[in-house]
């Protein structure tokens, strides 16, 4: 077990923990939760070793092995599956143990070598590497390409599938989920739960928690609170907690009231039906996340929109893609990911786009935004639309080398422009008091956005969205960057929003507060979703089996039955068919040696036989390898010269 008894951890002069104690047992699934900057990362790093205690007792198994995400950024011409592989630091020492036991001619030595690299899963690792590829978004066809040719982001999932492969007593995953689409985080937590070592997770995404871990521990004041079950059990012990302190519950009731003045008001109207029912809901949570908006470094609310027009937009047979690259021939057609798309966005939806990865989310988003223009059909938007729009990579959005202020400046210009001032402050001292609404104080309203962090990145533009009073909200993962208790402010203030919401987000607690329908995304269009979110995981849990199983085909393709011979057949074809049964022969009978040398080296043998067996086991493995390449280039010449 992990035990810390009054252990002191400093960085710097500031004091992380002081006289903290906590027990983690094996085999636990542990969420480690606690505002920004109160030690969590700290924490982590004296578990790796890269931080020593200051005072007190801190203990872990040395015999235990760790895994954890490397999160640098990975800078190599290997393929990804190579790249995974390497990642089994057992199979990687087994494998040198090998070379090394080879080239001493150590024939005891050769024999322990060759068991302990069949026993690290030598056979199998190619596929077990490719499982975990597919299952966090990678298409089949990417499997084999530089790791180099992949974006950022996609390169840090790759260090994620390392982490998964290799065999651990203890894993330490930090914001996991901030690099996946729905789709691969949802094969992530089923993963995780048939995970049978210890697991410390830090997360901002409450549903993840929930489905991964079964023990709490908030760091809060420089102590360590320990608490059974998981993240929603914690919410709902902290929150009886806090309920004791009246200054929390103060808090509350400006909020409380508000809602319950909008349900009154709205719940008879059918036309305001849905969204006095999402206000009902959020009055259910009220209590529940009081803890966490009370430590939210801000909360905020969306002005009442000046318009709603309706429908908001018409979409007549719109395709969604991208135009043909500058340097492309004359003529090149454009690329398109979404067609034929007939829909109408109506004043107070709540749509929730959902869609497998790649699938064309994030295109049929910035269509609408205005990013990107329709490659075909038409866009209809109703009299005065107003969009505010969330890009998925802030700086879509954001100028690096601009501050805060000179973006607010800017905004005012562009909003002037269009005739959309609708009662805003525009003098610079009106902006620098909504910059300090948003946590832009003092110098900060001067930095430069590209020195930011993510989480300061996203806060800007929640805070220019807000200050637009957009009535068609268009939120592409607004939550990647923001802590828990960000989170659900800005749940809150989407909740209270009166105008449209169109939200794509793998945050699922933020779907489910906010959305009413669902737009399903695939297979090159656009339709409506009818099932829950529950359903939907189903759903994807199926498409990424259906992945491994092409996978594994790909891998092993079934050997199919040679075809008849025909007396039209030319010269070449027969000899080609010749070959190939002479291959499938020597196939099936290295099949049959490899099988029983397994069988045998399994059982108790003299080193010198074991030697011998696990060498010639090498070659058999070698020599099938080779076989059953040459037998997939005979049955493509054979079929070449058939048609």
């Amino acid at each position: 077990m992990i035990t810390l008894k009054n252990v002191v951890l400093r960085r710097g002069a500031k004091v992380i923990l002081d006289s903290a104690s906590v027990t983690l047992n094996p085999g636990e699934k542990v969420g480690l939760v606690g505002r920004n900057g109160a030690g969590k990362s700290s924490l982590f790093a004296m578990l790796n070793g890269t931080l020593h205690e200051d005072g007190g007792e801190f203990y872990i198994p040395a015999q235990w092995r760790m895994a954890q995400v490397a999160q640098d950024m990975p800078e190599t011409e290997q393929s990804a599956t190579s790249y995974v592989i390497e990642g089994d630091v057992v199979l990687q020492a087994a494998q040198a143990e090998v070379d090394a036991a080879e080239a001493s001619g150590d024939g005891d030595r050769m024999a322990h070598a060759y068991m302990e690299l069949y026993d690290s899963g030598a056979h199998d690792a190619p596929a077990r590497a490719q499982a975990l590829i597919l299952g966090l978004g990678f298409k089949l066809s990417e499997l084999d390409n530089p790791v180099n040719s992949f974006s950022g982001g996609w390169r840090m999932r790759l260090q994620l599938a390392r982490a998964l492969m290799c065999p651990s007593d203890l894993l330490l995953l930090d914001e996991p989920t901030n690099h996946l689409d729905l789709d691969a985080l949802v094969w992530l937590e089923a993963w995780l739960k048939r995970y049978q070592g210890t697991m410390l997770v830090i997360s901002h995404d409450r549903e993840f928690l929930d489905a991964v871990t079964d023990v709490t521990v908030h760091i809060e004041s420089a102590k360590l609170t320990r608490y059974g079950g998981n993240y929603s059990k914690f919410e709902d012990l902290r929150a009886e907690q806090m309920a004791l302190q009246q200054g929390a519950f103060n808090k509350q009731q400006d909020k409380i009231a508000h809602l319950q003045k909008f349900i009154a008001r709205f719940k008879a109207k059918a036309s305001k039906a849905k969204q006095a029912q999402s206000r009902v809901k959020a009055l259910d949570r009220m209590e529940k996340i009081a803890p966490l908006l009370a430590e939210a470094d801000f909360t905020f609310e969306f002005k009442e929109p000046a318009n709603l027009p309706n429908p908001m937009l018409s979409m007549q047979h719109v395709d969604f893609g991208y135009p043909p690259p500058a340097d492309a021939p004359e003529g090149t057609p454009p690329t398109v990911i979404v067609q034929n798309v007939s829909k109408s966005v109506l004043a107070g939806q709540r749509i929730g786009i959902l869609g497998a990865n790649g699938q064309g989310k994030s295109t049929l988003v910035k269509t609408i935004a205005r990013t990107l223009a329709p490659v075909g059909g038409e866009i209809v938007e109703g009299k005065g639309l107003n969009i505010g729009y969330f890009a998925q990579q802030e700086l879509d959005v954001l100028r690096p080398l601009d501050t805060p202020l000179e973006h607010m400046i800017r905004l005012v210009k562009e909003t002037t422009a269009k005739g959309q001032i609708s009662g805003q402050g525009t003098r610079e001292q009106d902006l620098r008091s909504f910059l300090g609404m948003f946590n832009f104080g003092g110098d900060m309203v001067k930095q430069a956005v590209g020195s930011m962090s993510g989480g300061e990145k996203a806060r800007l533009v929640l805070c220019m969205i807000v200050w637009q009073r957009p009535n068609l909200l268009l939120l592409d993962e607004p939550t990647n960057h923001l802590d828990l208790a960000t989170r659900e402010a800005l749940g809150m203030a989407l909740i209270e929003f009166e105008g449209t919401v169109m939200l794509v987000s793998h945050d699922r607690a933020l779907l489910r507060a906010v959305c009413d329908e669902f737009w399903m995304v695939s297979r090159g269009g656009v339709a409506p979703f009818d099932g829950d979110l529950d359903d939907y995981q189903r759903y994807l849990l199926d498409e990424a089996k259906r992945l491994r199983e092409e996978a594994k085909l790909a891998a092993n393709p079934p050997k199919p039955a040679a075809p008849a011979r025909t007396k039209s057949a030319p010269p070449a074809g027969k000899a080609l068919r010749r070959e190939l049964e002479q291959v499938d022969q020597t196939l099936a009978a290295l099949q049959k040696e490899k099988n029983q040398l397994e069988q045998r080296l399994s059982g108790s043998l003299a080193p010198s036989d074991l030697a011998a067996g696990g060498k010639r086991l090498k070659a058999v493995n070698e020599e099938l390898a080779r076989l059953e390449e040459r037998w997939l280039a005979l049955s493509e010449q054979i079929e070449s010269t058939i048609a």
